[in-house]
């Protein structure tokens, strides 16, 4: 519901369109008696001289130019004003001064001043009617004024500045009294609206005096409030037996700082939860805002109550998880130890199908292995169990490590994999297990996501402390749809072949790993033209200083050691090395 009060210069042309406006009807009676007493000058046995016209026109001249000039702005009726007080005063001289036949006149500007709608006018008339009056009592005293008419002319003159100028304060009072009966209107109407929008509140607004009295109610008490026993009671007495002290206490401070809010149960319904707002309007006024909150709190508790059991199932999701990955990897790391002794022929000779067989189980294996060690750590850090093992190494040697272990992986696949490396060392402070495993994940799913004859790229330099890892690949690349899902656990993109050799956590564990490193993950893909995936790790420590680097680009950089062939080891060998490959 809206209320508008119109403003003054949109009222004013409402109000003349209704009737003629008083102080136009008095400029018009003021002119018309001009020429009334001009006329009647004509007829007169003793002839009027040139004193009497001056005067009746320079009483005239003021008339016609309000009639014509109705703009209500300052600047108008100030010029307007001093016409009228110039009029007058001209007028009262040209006719004996301010003993004269037309000295009343030199009120006019008072006169007209009272006219407008503007009451400030009347100091500006009264003193420009005071300035006119002393120029014609100079003008008089100094002998320079003509002479006062006599006989019937003076009265003429006489009666017709007395009717005018009196008129003209008639004038004023009517429409100070109608603009005064408009304004009380005005304000009564807006009480109603203002009442009426108060009554309609859904909440209670109340007016509270001293340390509690209440002494106005307007809109809808909440349930356990009633408006009596406010009223007979004070607001102290609306509240619950243990919350009437907090009550108190919060009057007090609104009455000292200016505002206090709080909720209290109602002394009428202790189940309900009741909050009022409080505000000083005065030194010992307030006004307040009762409103019920029941639902409001029952709401956020069982917010907070699903929260908990969110929180509760996570947790032990997590130990879940964790537990099971536990128990999972010691009967696989068995199963892939033997299956190594069967593909090494340790105990005698396989037919193909077994030894076949034997290829299919570790590498079976492995691939559960990997689920289940992703699984874990993706428990870990979502139940904040996951702590880094920080230590001080050459990054280019944990990549380089990643790399061939997925070399055979890629070799398969039919996929070139290449590392771009700088030859000074990249020296950072980080988990070792951890930036291998983010370069394990990322260049898994650029083999994953590449076609046979493709190629992927591992990118690895430093700037300004940070340890930036790119790798890019030539493969289909990411639809936009799947782009904004990817880094989330369990998410995947692609088709369903690639879908079923993951869990959707490479992603996921790369950007975890960055983030507690303190770092970052960004994906760059298009369909077709391939992708690339940069982590940002800000552990890079300083750089050699000159005379260190010197010497270090003089030093014959040592050659990777070759792999040779592996001889035959026993099953706890094998264990021991693929866990030393893989992670803890």
């Amino acid at each position: 519901m809206e209320f508008e009060t119109l403003p003054d210069p949109i009222r004013r042309p409402a109000a003349r369109a209704a009737g003629m406006d008083p102080a136009q009807a008095w400029r018009l009676g003021w002119l018309a008696s001009v020429c009334l007493a001009a006329a009647a000058a004509l007829f007169l046995r003793d002839a009027a001289g040139w004193p009497v016209w001056a005067a009746l026109g320079a009483g005239a001249v003021p008339a016609l130019a309000s009639l014509a000039f109705t703009r209500d702005d300052e600047r108008t009726q100030s010029i307007l004003l001093v016409l009228w007080a110039m009029g007058g005063s001209l007028a009262a001289v040209l006719t004996g001064g301010v003993s004269g036949a037309m000295a009343a006149w030199c009120l006019a500007p008072v006169a007209a001043a009272s006219t407008l709608d503007q009451p400030k006018r009347l100091a500006e008339g009264a003193a420009l009617a005071l300035i006119g009056g002393c120029v014609a009592a100079l003008t008089q005293l100094s002998g320079l004024a003509p002479s006062t008419p006599a006989g019937p002319l003076a009265f003429v003159l006489g009666f017709l500045a007395l009717v005018t100028t009196g008129l003209g304060l008639a004038a004023g009072l009517l429409i100070g009294h109608r603009r005064q009966g408009a304004r009380g209107d005005r304000y009564a109407s807006e009480i109603i609206a203002l009442e009426t929008l108060l009554d309609g509140l859904p909440s209670l607004a109340i007016a509270v005096r001293g340390q509690g009295a209440v002494t106005a109610v307007r809109g809808a008490p909440p349930p356990g409030v009633t408006t009596v026993d406010l009223f007979n009671r004070g607001l102290t007495a609306a509240a619950a037996p243990g919350d009437r002290q907090r009550l108190t206490a919060a009057i007090a401070q609104a009455l000292r700082d200016g505002a206090a809010s709080l909720t209290f149960n109602p002394a009428l319904g202790v189940e309900r939860v009741v909050a009022l707002d409080l505000q000083r309007v005065a030194p010992n006024q307030l006004v307040g805002l009762l409103r019920d909150v029941t639902a409001e709190r029952n709401r956020e508790s069982a917010l907070d109550q699903a929260r908990a059991d969110a929180e509760a199932l996570a947790a032990g999701r997590a130990r879940f998880l964790a537990n099971m990955s536990h128990e999972l990897r010691t009967p696989l790391n068995a199963i892939m130890g033997f299956s190594d002794i069967m593909r090494a022929k340790m105990f005698g000779p396989l037919t193909d199908r077994y030894a076949e067989y034997a290829e299919l189980i570790h590498e079976s294996g492995g691939h559960l292995l990997d689920l289940i060690n992703d699984v874990l750590d993706m428990s870990k850090i979502e139940a904040e169990r996951f702590e880094l093992q920080r230590g001080v190494f050459d990054a280019r040697e944990a990549v380089q490590a990643a790399m061939r272990l997925l070399r055979v992986q890629s070799d398969t696949a039919g996929v070139q994999l290449r590392g771009v490396l700088p030859p000074g060392e990249l020296e950072v402070d980080a988990d070792r297990r951890a930036l291998k495993q983010i370069v394990l994940n990322l260049v898994s799913n650029a083999l994953k996501f590449t076609p046979r004859g493709g190629q992927v790229t591992v990118t690895a330099h430093g700037y300004d402390g940070v340890l930036e890892i790119v790798v890019a690949d030539t493969g289909v690349g990411i639809s936009p749809e799947d782009l904004e899902r990817l880094g989330r656990p369990y998410e995947q993109a692609g088709g369903p072949d690639q879908r079923a050799r993951g869990t959707g956590l490479g992603l996921s564990l790369v950007r975890a790993f960055a983030k507690l490193h303190g770092g970052e993950m960004s994906i760059e893909s298009r369909l077709g033209a391939g992708t690339s995936v940069s982590v940002r790790l800000p552990v890079l420590l300083a750089p050699l200083k000159p005379a260190e680097a010197t010497d270090a680009a003089n030093t014959e950089p040592r050659p990777a050691p070759t792999e040779a062939p592996k001889p035959a080891a026993s099953l706890g060998d094998n264990v021991i090395a693929f866990a030393a490959l893989r992670r803890d």
